[in-house]
Order: C-alpha cells, then sequence, then structure tokens
C-alpha cells in the first residue's frame, strides 16, 4: 500500500453534480461550465462529477455561480456536492492558493434571485466534541435562511445568494474552530414543482 501523501490542509476541495430535470440537460450543464469563470481554481471533470480545488473563497464562489447559472434556465434543477477541507492526501491544486481573495463570478451572479430548498450535513472530523460544533454551526445559519431538522440533515430554505453565504461562513467556521478534516454535504433544489407561490422578491 502507498503511503499517504498529505498535501496542504489549507486547500479546500469540492466535488459536485448539477442535474437539469429536462430533455436539454445535457446543453444546459455544458452552457452552465462555459459561463463560470473557474480560472482561480484547479478543476477536474470525469462522468460522473466536476471537482474544483483552491481557497475557499473561490471554491464556494464557482460552485454558487454554476447553481446559479443553472437554475437560471428557469428548469427544475438539483444540484449535490461535497466540500473538504484537511483532507490527507489533497495535494494537486495547491498552487492556486497563491491567488487572491477576490471572487471572480461575484459580477455575474451576485444580483440573481433564486429561491431554494436545500439540506445539508456538517462533518468536524478528527475534533472531540464534535456534536457541539454541529449543533453551534446550524444555529448559525439562522442568521441567513430558515432553518429547520431533517432526518440525518438540515432543512434550508430561502434566496440562494444567503444559503450559499451561511455555507460558506458555517464551513469555514467549523475548520477555524480545530477540525482537522472538515466535511460538508450538500443537496440543493430550484424551480421544483413544489416551490409554486414563493415569492422572494416580495
Amino acid at each position: 500500500m502507498a503511503n499517504q501523501v498529505c498535501g496542504n490542509t489549507q486547500i479546500v476541495g469540492a466535488s459536485f453534480s448539477l442535474y437539469p430535470m429536462c430533455d436539454r440537460f445535457v446543453d444546459i450543464i455544458l452552457e452552465t461550465l462555459e459561463k463560470v469563470d473557474t480560472s482561480k481554481v484547479w478543476v477536474k471533470t470525469d462522468d460522473v462529477t466536476t471537482t474544483v480545488r483552491g481557497k475557499a473563497v473561490h471554491v464556494f464562489d464557482v460552485t454558487r455561480a454554476v447553481f446559479l447559472q443553472a437554475a437560471q434556465t428557469g428548469e427544475h434543477v438539483a444540484f449535490q456536492a461535497t466540500y473538504s477541507v484537511g483532507c490527507p492526501g489533497d495535494s494537486a491544486g495547491d498552487v492556486y492558493l497563491i491567488e487572491d481573495d477576490n471572487p471572480v463570478n461575484v459580477q455575474n451572479t451576485g444580483s440573481i434571485k433564486q429561491y431554494i430548498a436545500a439540506k445539508f450535513s456538517l462533518y468536524p472530523l478528527g475534533g472531540g466534541q464534535y456534536m457541539d460544533v454541529i449543533y453551534e454551526q446550524i444555529e448559525a445559519m439562522k442568521d441567513f435562511v430558515s432553518v429547520s431538522p431533517a432526518h440525518y440533515a438540515t432543512r434550508l430554505t430561502g434566496d440562494a445568494q444567503n444559503v450559499f453565504s451561511g455555507l460558506e461562513k458555517v464551513f469555514n467556521a467549523t475548520k477555524n474552530a480545530g477540525s482537522t478534516h472538515t466535511v460538508m454535504t450538500v443537496t440543493i433544489s430550484a424551480n421544483s414543482p413544489s416551490h409554486q407561490d414563493v415569492d422572494i422578491h416580495a
């Protein structure tokens, strides 16, 4: 068995999949990826997921932009992502940590309003009182969106911008609280038929 090589523990990664619920799903996925600026992250796409890696600010900027661009088509879109920092063996893409902290997709997506429903789960690995950390960050999410319990996850509803801002904040706060390896899973839905009569513009 080969020895694991630990990369820079500050590098953040997200592996995500996008699911447009329509016949032209391939076009929507490809067009979305073309519209999003990924110049400040390491990117690899295979037949299952796309993975982006770099500074947290840019990983969240790219994943937020991907989701929002796809949702702007008006089609029912689902998005699943796993965010991770501190994973042993992470090394590819360390060079992107020299990038500045200015997100590059804000100009094109920062004004988009989009109601979404989401569920997230937080896993502070390598820490002692992990449940205390999880409960603390769930409470912190209430500053951004509506929060309610769900089986094996926490449900979030509200504007996509606020959801992603909250997710980024609690992810970073968990890492900064001493978790040596933090994982967060997220499932998001936009334009679902069950979201009728919801108006976030009011």
